[in-house]
């Protein structure tokens, strides 16, 4: 009997370690697709869709407990609303507006530093107590995303000639930092699968109006064919809800900061998805940017406080 316990164990972390594999890999594939499709599909019809089709996969099961648990959303839907707006609304809106104008490897690699943000903007925000090496490594991955943005030419900060996208993408992250913060600082008790059916829900009605503003006056939308339905099907499906169910049983059967480790291996993914599919180069400056970034967060995050992840940021 033990031995099968123990059999049993070894398996659900065989499958815990290769869900936490694959996570990463499904992020980076979010910022490759977001980049091969701009010419297809507007970056506002891509972050509406994506979340329309999440949710009617997911409210078949969400939506017992929406109506079991409608008084705690009601009492909190300030708060929920807000979450939302910063996570489902603004953070894949704005990638996916980045997308247009830089490569998909700036995107994952200017991704990774979520935790760098997060931490800083608790101990802005918060207060939390900052360690001197949690501070050597935020500064290791600001210069990193400089170096990132820059290209590898201060001129090009100095001229204000950074890509826009570039730009974008850190206020994307700068907005799931915000979330982040306000999560902690305004939790709302309610079981995780109601939780993201509701931000899920609340996010795609944020998105709405300005799809629509996009879509008549703007973009135009998109044609649905298999070169736009595949993609989003895409998004929706691998770094929408199967992240989400991989990275929270990894995190259930390893603890956070051992899952944590995985979210390094996105910029990896992504250079090489890149490479392979939308023919994008790798140059020194993304070396560069990427070991600084890497080795920020590790200074950051492994040796001091583990700041919160969530896979909804991809």
């Amino acid at each position: 009997m033990a031995s099968e316990n123990a059999e049993s164990l070894s398996g659900k972390l065989r499958l815990a370690y290769a869900g936490l594999v694959v996570t990463p890999l499904f992020w980076a594939g979010n910022a490759v697709v977001a980049r091969s499709t701009v010419e297809q599909i507007p970056p506002l019809s891509m972050s509406f869709w994506r979340w329309v089709i999440a949710l009617a996969i997911l409210l078949p099961f969400g939506l017992p407990g929406l109506w079991r648990h409608r008084l705690v959303i009601r009492q909190h839907l300030g708060s929920m609303l807000a979450l939302a707006t910063f996570s489902v609304g603004a953070f894949n809106s704005l990638l996916y507006f980045a997308a247009v104008s830089t490569t998909a490897t700036n995107i994952a690699l200017i991704n990774a530093t979520i935790p760098i943000f997060v931490a800083l903007l608790a101990w802005l925000l918060l207060g939390d107590r900052t360690r001197p090496i949690q501070v050597l490594g935020i500064a290791l991955a600001v210069l990193g995303i400089l170096v990132v943005v820059s290209r590898g030419d201060i001129t090009v900060l100095t001229g204000l000639d950074a890509q826009p996208g570039d730009l974008i993408m850190v206020a994307a992250v700068f907005s799931w930092g915000l979330f982040s913060v306000l999560l902690r600082r305004q939790a709302v008790p309610l079981p995780a699968l109601t939780f993201l059916t509701a931000q899920i829900l609340l996010g795609t009605l944020v998105i709405l109006p300005f799809y629509l503003v996009d879509l008549m006056f703007f973009s135009g939308g998109f044609t649905v064919s298999g070169d736009t339905t595949l993609p989003l099907l895409y998004v929706a499906i691998f770094p929408g809800i199967l992240a989400f169910a991989f990275w929270n049983h990894g995190v259930h059967r390893i603890g956070p900061s051992r899952a944590a480790i995985f979210m390094y291996l996105t910029p990896v993914y992504a250079t090489v998805l890149a490479s392979v599919f939308i023919n994008e180069s790798l140059g020194r400056f993304h070396v560069l940017g990427g070991l600084l970034i890497l080795t920020g967060l590790v200074l950051a995050t492994r040796l001091g406080r583990r700041p919160p992840a969530n896979p909804l940021s991809e």
